[in-house]
């Protein structure tokens, strides 16, 4: 015997003040008797500290509890029976009431390295103390109501950002010191994350080859544990602009798509933050390079150059 759950969307995407709907498919060989079919929706963001900063935070993990924003358990059949064969139970949920006063704010599914922002449906059919009860859970995604996201267009204005051997904080090889070189571009730094984040740049001047020109999408989490602000940053995607040397003074478009349950609105909360940036790598053909191919893509190298915007995304109607 089986139990799976199936919502009313494929996409499973739903808003706070919408009906959570679909139905429960249970499987059977012979009729089964029940003490009660229930179904949970839960909603909970999830705040940890992973390896790479460890010793200080493996003493402070403890503190990061767990922040619900929903927990509901709706009874569908009181004690009975299923018949055998195929059984469809269809059920429908309010995940908020109105005028209901919510234990947390109804954050955006989000799925970081340190933060976890998710919704879940349970469906638990309970057959007493002598048989393993049957329960299945799917997540379902949760963006903000029409009501709650911004009416204002997204600010069309972009950023202009300059790219030299005099912008590098860090050390570079003696060929891209002496002989200079000079990227120009601009980028958006506000974007609808139903749009791509758009721009261009243009290579003026290089005394080395370009080897690539890559995008890198920085997701910054920032969890409070204790009196301690706990910051870790991570690439979320890279998207390559240019594969090789490029022609000087050619503008090229940037046209990066940003990828879903890995990105959500810009938010910054009591206990955590979500932020991201953009992270402009200029890499510069040299044999040393080819040592360390596997190499931290935004560690600042002898043969990178890079550029640093901030990016705020929010959800529009």
């Amino acid at each position: 015997m089986s139990v799976e759950l199936k919502l009313s969307r494929i996409n499973r995407v739903y808003r706070p003040s919408e009906l959570v709907e679909g139905k429960i498919i249970v499987k059977s060989s012979s009729s089964i008797s029940h003490y009660g079919i229930r179904i949970a929706v839960d909603g909970s963001v999830n705040l940890q500290v992973r390896g790479g900063t460890a010793g200080v935070i493996e003493t402070l993990v403890g503190a990061a509890k767990p922040i619900s924003i929903l927990n509901k358990i709706v009874e569908l059949r009181p004690a009975g029976k299923i018949a055998s064969g195929i059984t469809e139970i269809p059920f429908s949920m309010n995940i908020r009431q109105p005028r209901e006063d919510n234990l947390e704010k109804f954050y955006e599914t989000f799925h970081g390295g340190n933060i976890n922002i998710q919704y879940l449906v349970t469906v638990d059919i309970s057959r007493g103390y002598l048989y393993k009860s049957l329960s299945t859970t799917m997540e379902f995604i949760v963006e903000s109501d029409k009501a709650d996201v911004i009416e204002r267009p997204v600010s069309p204005e972009m950023v202009v950002f300059y790219i030299t051997q005099d912008t590098q904080r860090h050390p570079l090889l003696p060929q891209l010191k002496s002989g200079g070189f000079r990227i120009i571009g601009k980028l958006a730094t506000q974007c609808s994350l139903s749009d791509p984040v758009s721009g261009e740049l243009t290579v003026e001047a290089s005394a080395v080859p370009i080897s690539s020109i890559d995008i890198h999408l920085l997701r910054v989490e920032s969890i409070l544990l204790g009196d301690k602000i706990v910051t870790e940053k991570s690439v979320v995607q890279t998207t390559q602009v240019a594969d090789g040397d490029v022609c000087h003074n050619m503008t090229l478009p940037i046209h990066v798509i940003l990828p879903r349950l890995l990105t959500c609105p810009t938010v910054s909360a009591g206990p955590f933050s979500i932020e991201f940036k953009v992270v402009i790598v200029i890499t510069f053909q040299s044999e040393v390079a080819k040592l360390h191919s596997k190499s931290d893509p935004t560690t600042p190298r002898l043969w990178l150059a890079m550029e640093t915007l901030p990016l705020e995304l929010v959800r529009t109607r």
